[in-house]
Parts: C-alpha cells; structure tokens; sequence
C-alpha cells in the first residue's frame, strides 16, 4: 500500500490501514515509519487527534 499521502487520508480510516499493516506485516511502529518513510510523530499527532494512542506492548493504535 501506498502510504506516501498518508497526511491527506481521513484519520478515521487511516487508523485502520495503520493497525491492519502493524498486525500482519510489521513488528513496531517504528519498522512501518521506516519503510513508508512516514514522520512517525506526524502520525502519531494525527492519529491522536480522533483519540488513537500507539500502544507498544500491543503493537497496535488504541
């Protein structure tokens, strides 16, 4: 998937394509940020703002 407008999706359906990449493809959101070349602390903000915090024991958005 093509995440390289990821600024430009709604963070309603951004939180699912980033949680569905985190459990079937990659173990840290760190390993995602790095190989779309995504700011995580962007993202991070982003998701945020609908209330979505990266919770690292569970490797996903809650």
């Amino acid at each position: 998937m093509d995440l390289s407008n990821y600024q430009k999706i709604d963070p309603n359906l951004l939180i699912g394509i980033i949680n569905t990449l985190l459990r079937n493809h990659f173990d840290t959101l760190e390993d995602l940020c790095q190989i779309h070349n995504i700011n995580q602390k962007l993202l991070e903000d982003k998701l945020r703002s609908i209330d979505y915090i990266y919770k690292k024991e569970q490797n996903q958005f809650r």
